[in-house]
This record gives structure tokens, C-alpha cells and sequence, in this order.
């Protein structure tokens, strides 16, 4: 068990995190408003010029069906683009170590990972991919994949407010996102990471003399910006194999906390954003207690062990505690990134990690977590609604039965595209393809198509995961895993614009705390049942085999 003092660094570490997402919060809810603001005699001559050269009317209003094709054809043709510069790398300038370029099929896999926001890597950053692809396709896609899920997260609130008309213009919100909320961010974060000892630089190589005086050359690159974005944006895929763990990424405690903190930032800002754009700040609460209840929860799990938190023999540079803490926030915010290697975690804290990557919103990602909160909110109220025997509300406007359809319709898409690849890699034999054995290799595939359905990225199969099966196949699931729930809930929230708003007459208010208790219950009974047989012979097979064998 866990002592007093980390007990105490985890409460101080997510209350200033809440703190900083609720100071921030009023700021992003103006950007969206666009709201007059001091900044704007910095960022509307950026903007307006980037509008001309665009053809983008910023006036312009559009239904979910025409954001929703706005962003997806935006991200494809981004997709088009990075599997061109992967594929001919070798071709392109900025390569200084003079990698080939990726086979097709890894290709399709890495810009299908990084423009859904999921960043699974099946491939060892420093040593397959150039500067140049590092830049523009690494970084810049975990740019505009975060974006995208930000952009749609906040669409989603607009359909949801009194008096809407429409989800607004997506370019729009996608020019601002960039100029006013991320860019800025990401700066600021980098610098911090630079002056906290990761290196920025476009030198590929730096030579230095080691203790023993030989000389050794270092491979380094941008790294700092690249920190910044890829816990910032709910990323999480690294500059190094290692991720996290790499000591040029990651080099102190300090930078530890802060890649924590970063990735649940703006997760947390959007629960404050979703009751100040819709104006009921009261509706923001069964979202954040919801999601830090089910956080807290997870961090119990992964700290019951009286066991080692980590397995013997596995060296983890930041201990098993701030491993253990850093692995659930990961997968609870579904970044990916990890400090440690999963196959030294202890099985308790693997378990903790797929439950934050089956519920995706504790607080998930920022956009797409809140829109999946509401959904369970949704299913909630329309269960409280059948026991009471009368009609299901949520903000004053009845639940539909099309309503309900559609909420359960985006649920069951995800364990739909998770067991199905799993039972089918094994059908095919494609798991003797990737040269790993034990008894963990059922944990480590249900984890690799969980962390794509989720759009997590964390795996463990890393580089070995580059075969054509896991390569087509978690790409497949990643785009399904994206796309189909963001579709199916904006056109939830499309259906709402303009609906009659009246009483609640559900007998529950939805923004108290025994609507969250119910809520939380709803929460954990859907997933127990949906997942708890494909658990029960993964992690906690391992935890029982563990305990039994002294591990």
C-alpha cells in the first residue's frame, strides 16, 4: 500500500490540476464565443490572413453532418500527405541519419495513429524516423489531431445550448484552437521542458565524452516541443521507443509531474467549459466528480497490492509508485504515454489501465472524453427513467428513444472494435508472428487493439508490432475508434438544436451527488459486464497467478 506522503502528493498534484484547468477554463469558453478579448489585436490579422489563403468564410454556420465532413476531410487529407513524406523520407531533406522510408503498410498504420490522436507506435522514433518527419508528421499531427477532438468536443456543447442554431464553423474553430489555445500552451510547456533539461534542437547528433573519456554520440532532435504537444494534446507519442521512460525526455521528477499534470489539463478544463458555454456551471459537476471519483478508484486499484508495484528485476527510473500513478493517468486520459515499461507494472495497475481506456472518459480525452460522459449521462437518466416510469430528461429537453439508439449504438462500438481483432488474431495466427511469448501475450494483444480503439497508443508490443496483420488491423481500428462515436454523438446533439426545453420530471436532478453515485454505478455495471470475462483471463489471471507464486 501506498503511505501518507504519496497518498498526499497524488491529492496536491490532481487538485492543482483541477485548479489550473478551472483558471483556464473561462478563457478557452471565450475563444469558442468568440468573445472580444485584449489578445485579439495579436491573433485576428493571423487569423483573417489565414482565412484568405484558405477560402474559409468565418461567417459561415454549419450543421453536424457539415462539421463532421469538414474535419474528417481535413484529416484525411493531412493522412494523404504524412504517408507520402513516411514512405519517401529517404528522398526528403532534413534526414541527417539517412533513414529509409517506412514499408506501406507501416506507413498507413503511423499517419492513421497520429491523425486520429492515438500515436501507437509500432517503430522506434529515434531510430526510423527523419527530422523531417519527426516535425511534419509527428508533431504537427498531434497538433491538429488534438485540435480536431477539441473542436468536435465543443460542437458537441453547442447543440446542447438553449437558443442554438447550429454547431458553428469548424475551420473556424480550428484556426483559433491553434493560434489562441495550443500553440501558446505548447510554447509555454517547452520552454519549461527545455529549461528542466530536455534538449531542442534540429542537430541529429551530438558527440560528448563519457566518465570513462571515450566518446559517444547521442541522438537527439526537438524533443521539448514535442513533450509539449504530446502530453498537452493527450498524444503521447515520443521522440524515443523508450517514451517517457527515455531520461532525454523525461529527465527528472519534476518533468514527471509536469507531463501528469499536462495531459490532464485540458480533459479537466473542457468538463468546466461544457456548464459555462451551456449556462448551467451546476451541470459541470456530475462530469469533473464522476470523472475523479472513477480516477480515484482506478489509483486504488492500482495501489492495493501489498506486493512489489512493480515486478522484480524490472528497473523502473521513477519507482513503482509514480509508475504505477503515471501508467493510470495515461490510459485514464488516454494519452499513451508511459514513464515504464507496461510488462513491469504490477497486474493490478494493467487492470487499472484498461479500465481507464474501456470508460474513456476519467476524464479521457479533451473533447471526446466529455462527449462521452454526457452519453453515459444519457443511458443513465433513460435507466433512472424506466425505474421511476417516467420520461427521461437531461437538460431540460426529453430523451428520444432515437436518442437512446444512438448513445448505445456509440457504446457498443468500442467493444465491438476491440474483442473482434483480438479473437481474430489469434484465429489467424498473426500472434506467433510477432516473436513474443509468456504468459501475458492475451494481456498484451487485448491491450494493443484497446489502446487503438481508445485512441490511447500505449502498448506493449512496440516495434514488434510492425507486421502487416497489427499494422492494417489496429489502423482499421483506430479510424473506426475516432470517427463512428464522434459522428454518432453530433448527431445526438444535432438532433437537440432547437428542441423544447421543460422541467425535470425524471425525479433526479443531474447535477447532485446522488445522480453522480447513480451515474458512477451505471458506469462501472456497463463495463463490468461488457468487459470482466476478457479481464478475468488478462490481469487478473496475472494477479492471482502472482500472488500465489510471490510476485
Amino acid at each position: 500500500m501506498i503511505d501518507a506522503f504519496q497518498a498526499l502528493s497524488v491529492i496536491i498534484i490532481l487538485g492543482v490540476t483541477v485548479l489550473l484547468a478551472w483558471l483556464i477554463a473561462p478563457y478557452i469558453t471565450g475563444v469558442f464565443k468568440r468573445k472580444t478579448s485584449r489578445l485579439d489585436k495579436i491573433f485576428n490579422p493571423i487569423e483573417k490572413f489565414i482565412y484568405k489563403i484558405t477560402g474559409v468564410n468565418s461567417e459561415q454556420t454549419m450543421g453536424w453532418k457539415q462539421y463532421f465532413l469538414a474535419g474528417l476531410l481535413l484529416n484525411i487529407v493531412m493522412m494523404v500527405i504524412g504517408f507520402f513524406i513516411l514512405t519517401f523520407q529517404g528522398n526528403l531533406p532534413l534526414n541527417p541519419q539517412h533513414f529509409g522510408g517506412l514499408s506501406p503498410d507501416l506507413s498507413f498504420m503511423q499517419v492513421v495513429s497520429f491523425v486520429t490522436n492515438t500515436d501507437l507506435q509500432h517503430y522506434n522514433g529515434e531510430a526510423a524516423f527523419s527530422i523531417l518527419s519527426q516535425m511534419s508528421v509527428l508533431q504537427w499531427f498531434q497538433f491538429t489531431s488534438a485540435i480536431t477532438g477539441l473542436c468536435m468536443g465543443i460542437a458537441f456543447i453547442r447543440g446542447l445550448i438553449v437558443g442554438s442554431k447550429d454547431m458553428g464553423n469548424f475551420y473556424v474553430d480550428f484556426t483559433r484552437s491553434i493560434t489562441r489555445i495550443l500553440l501558446p500552451l505548447a510554447i509555454i510547456a517547452a520552454i519549461i521542458f527545455v529549461a528542466l533539461g530536455v534538449p531542442q534542437t534540429l542537430n541529429a547528433y551530438t558527440t560528448v565524452k563519457t566518465i570513462e573519456g571515450a566518446a559517444q554520440t547521442l541522438l537527439i532532435g526537438p524533443v521539448a516541443s514535442l513533450d509539449s504537444i504530446m502530453q498537452i494534446g493527450t498524444n503521447g507519442g515520443g521522440f524515443y521507443g523508450a517514451n517517457a521512460a527515455y531520461p532525454f525526455m523525461n529527465p527528472s521528477p519534476i518533468s514527471n509531474v509536469l507531463m501528469i499534470s499536462l495531459m490532464l489539463l485540458l480533459p479537466t478544463a473542457l468538463i468546466f467549459v461544457f456548464g459555462q458555454m451551456i449556462g448551467k456551471k451546476s451541470e459541470s459537476r456530475p462530469l469533473l466528480w464522476g470523472a475523479y471519483i472513477l480516477f480515484g478508484l482506478n489509483l486504488v486499484i492500482a495501489f492495493i497490492p501489498a506486493l512489489p508495484l512493480v515486478a522484480p528485476g524490472i528497473e523502473v527510473r521513477f519507482g513503482g509508485f509514480m509508475s504505477s500513478f503515471y501508467t493510470v493517468t495515461t490510459t485514464v486520459a488516454t494519452t499513451g504515454s508511459l514513464n515504464s515499461a507496461l510488462l513491469g507494472n504490477h497486474p493490478l495497475t494493467i487492470l487499472a489501465g484498461f479500465l481507464g481506456m474501456f470508460i474513456q472518459s476519467i476524464p479521457g480525452g479533451k473533447g471526446v472524453g466529455m462527449m462521452y460522459m454526457v452519453m453515459y449521462i444519457i443511458i443513465t437518466v433513460f435507466i433512472v427513467g424506466l425505474m421511476s416510469g417516467r420520461t427521461p430528461e437531461y437538460l431540460g429537453m426529453k430523451i428520444t428513444g432515437r436518442d437512446v439508439k444512438l448513445v448505445m449504438v456509440a457504446f457498443l462500438i468500442h467493444p465491438m472494435i476491440i474483442l473482434i481483432p483480438t479473437v481474430t488474431a489469434y484465429a489467424t495466427n498473426a500472434v506467433s508472428a510477432l516473436g513474443v511469448s509468456g504468459n501475458s501475450v492475451y494481456t498484451q494483444i487485448l491491450w494493443e487493439f484497446t489502446s487503438a480503439a481508445a485512441n490511447n497508443g500505449s502498448d506493449f508490443l512496440g516495434a514488434s508490432g510492425n507486421t502487416p496483420f497489427f499494422n492494417i488491423a489496429t489502423g482499421i481500428v483506430m479510424l473506426i475508434g475516432r470517427y463512428a462515436p464522434i459522428a454518432i454523438l453530433l448527431a445526438l446533439s444535432g438532433s437537440m438544436i432547437g428542441r423544447k426545453r421543460g422541467g425535470t420530471t425524471s425525479g433526479l436532478k443531474t447535477d447532485t451527488l446522488l445522480f453522480t453515485i447513480v451515474l458512477i454505478a451505471a458506469i462501472v455495471i456497463l463495463v463490468v459486464l461488457t468487459f470482466f470475462p476478457f479481464l478475468a483471463i488478462g490481469p487478473i489471471v496475472s494477479f492471482f497467478k502472482g500472488a500465489v507464486n510471490g510476485y
